[in-house]
Parts: structure tokens; sequence; C-alpha cells
């Protein structure tokens, strides 16, 4: 990746791995967390989807092109800090995932925890996340933006480097 977007780290769990990936964005806590739970903002880059904001709350987001619709539960909740839920649906292996919010000067650092179940695609499933990351930071300037191939796929052979010298 690059200086301006080191990867995150990846790491093996007893249930498969977990990534942390971190940012920070020139935008205060309340305008991120928007972008992360409000329908109208998370179908700017992310996929069209909806999150109903309290412990429990269904969770649902579709990401129609590949077929794939994410349909979960809120599993923490701290408005403008904490929200997570599992990045899974029905019979599907849990994957929880963790956006934590903190200030960091006038902006706000994002941590997103993820959890990507033994024999799947970690570097695969991190990467992803890594084009998405962009693409809320180009949300959070108003600009439309594709999801970045390239940025995906220089990430996926980084996380693919680590988690091979990991072994």
């Amino acid at each position: 990746m690059s200086e301006d977007h080191p990867l995150g780290q990846i790491k093996r769990v007893p249930s498969g791995f977990e990534g942390r990936l971190q940012r920070t964005y020139d935008h205060d806590r309340a305008a991120v967390w928007s972008k992360l739970t409000q329908p109208s903002e998370i179908a700017k880059w992310l996929a069209p989807g909806t999150i109903e904001l309290h412990l429990g709350g269904k969770v649902r987001i579709d990401f129609a092109d590949s077929g794939i619709v994410i349909d979960s539960s809120v599993l923490a909740y701290e408005a403008e800090r904490v929200l997570a839920y599992s990045w899974s649906s029905g019979n599907e292996p849990e994957r929880p995932m963790r956006w934590e919010l903190a200030d960091a000067g006038a902006g706000t650092q994002v941590t997103l925890t993820v959890h990507i179940p033994a024999g799947e695609d970690a570097a695969k499933a991190c990467a992803g996340f890594e084009g998405h990351l962009e693409m809320l930071a180009a949300a959070l300037e108003d600009v439309p933006v594709k999801f970045p191939l390239q940025l995906y796929l220089d990430a996926r052979k980084g996380y693919q480097e680590i988690l091979t010298h990991a072994q």
C-alpha cells in the first residue's frame, strides 16, 4: 500500500483470523457516524442498507451486484463511538465486525476490527474493507467513487504476504 494508506494488521486467532484496520478522517465523529449508520449515506460507500441503531437492532446491507446480503443484528452500540454486527446472514458462519470512533484532533480515528472464519480468504476480506474505507473517505468529501480495484488488489497481495510470513 502506501504511507498515506498503510495496511492494517491481520493475525491468526483460534477461530480463524482477525483484521484490524485504522483510518483518520478530517471530519468530526458525527459526520463519520452518519456515513456509517444512515441509509442514504451507507449506500454512498458500502451498499444500500439499513441499521436499527440499538442493541439487537436489525442490520441489512444488500450487495445486489454480487448477490450477497448481510442480514444480522447489532451486537454492540454506543452512539457516535461503537457499532458492531456480524458480516453474515442466515446459516453462514459468524463474521463479527466492530467499528470504533475516537476523536483525533479535529478529526476522527476509525478502527475497524473484523473476524474471518478459518477456511475463508482473510486477505481478500481485509482488502475489501480497505477498499470500502477508501470509499468512505470519498463519501465524507461528497465525491462519488466506484470501488477502488487497484487499491484492493494491492492490499490483497500485501495481506497475503503478511499471512505467509505469519505461518
